[in-house]
């Protein structure tokens, strides 16, 4: 038998899916007057501590009542779990199966708000050695007279992609942005520290350039993963305007990041 090392992912190379919603049946909030989008991203690791992610997001202040929460490493059931516990509707497209644990592995995007025009992103370059190539998935979030277009993605390691094949997945995701006629807010773990650039250079504001550690790497240096880039909306004008949650319970190798975001003055998002 071959070692896991060597284990091939299963991938599915499909753009139509598999496809995997909930809708959690609550009446959407009240439409907000003026106020500040909430974006959380947090990359779950392979799905496994669900229950500690969602003591994390129920009780850390940031994090709560979310607008949008972009999730990574994600399977159906792990998704499904959180967007019932937290009483959010959800999309989520799994890349494929990962080799690790021979389970589904993907984005997702939750919202209290209705989630419509769902769309899975397939990326260039499959990882070296397991094959896998990623998708992210994408959803227009609907908050009263607003519509967001949301980008849920995971780029692979350095190990896995060279930076060039990272930095043309970006362009491929950008592309997909232009067709949006509305606010686009993309959210996730870049697995760089640098390669987020690729979207600056394609319009998008790296809102999160600044954010503290999102990766802690005992022994080494901490890494800023996590990030959040926009076009059609900027950060709010405050010191706390976006943070990273420390304490994420053990969830995750990951930390969770939160951004407040409001519409840019007489923008053209596209």
């Amino acid at each position: 038998m071959a070692g896991a090392g060597c284990a091939k992912a299963v991938n599915y190379p499909s753009p139509s899916g598999p496809l995997h919603t909930f809708e959690s049946g609550l009446a959407p909030p009240a439409a907000p007057a003026q106020a500040a989008l909430r974006v959380v991203s947090f990359n779950i690791a392979y799905a496994i501590e669900i229950d500690r992610a969602i003591e994390v997001l129920r009780q850390s202040e940031p994090l709560r009542s979310p607008d949008i929460l972009a999730l990574q490493e994600m399977d159906s059931s792990g998704t499904e779990r959180i967007a019932r516990a937290l009483g959010m509707n959800a999309v989520y497209y799994p890349s494929g199966v990962h080799p690790k644990h021979r389970r589904d592995f993907g984005c997702a995007i939750l919202s209290p708000w209705s989630l419509v025009d769902p769309r899975k992103v397939i990326l260039p370059h499959g990882a070296r050695v397991s094959g896998l190539r990623r998708a992210a998935t994408s959803a227009v979030v609907v908050r009263g007279n607003e519509r967001i277009r949301v980008y849920s993605v995971h780029l692979p390691s350095p190990a896995a992609i060279s930076g060039g094949a990272r930095k043309e997945q970006l362009r491929v995701l950008a592309a997909d942005a232009d067709s949006a006629h509305v606010p686009v807010v993309i959210a996730g773990d870049f697995n760089s520290n640098g390669k987020v650039e690729e979207l600056q250079r394609a319009g998008f504001d790296w809102v999160t350039r600044d954010i503290g550690p999102t990766r802690p790497v005992h022994f080494l240096r901490d890494f800023r993963y996590d990030h959040v880039l926009t076009r059609g909306l900027r950060l709010v004008s405050a010191s706390d305007s976006m943070g990273v949650v420390a304490d994420n319970r053990g969830a995750s190798d990951h930390r969770p990041i939160w951004v407040l975001l409001v519409p840019v003055a007489a923008a053209n998002p596209h």
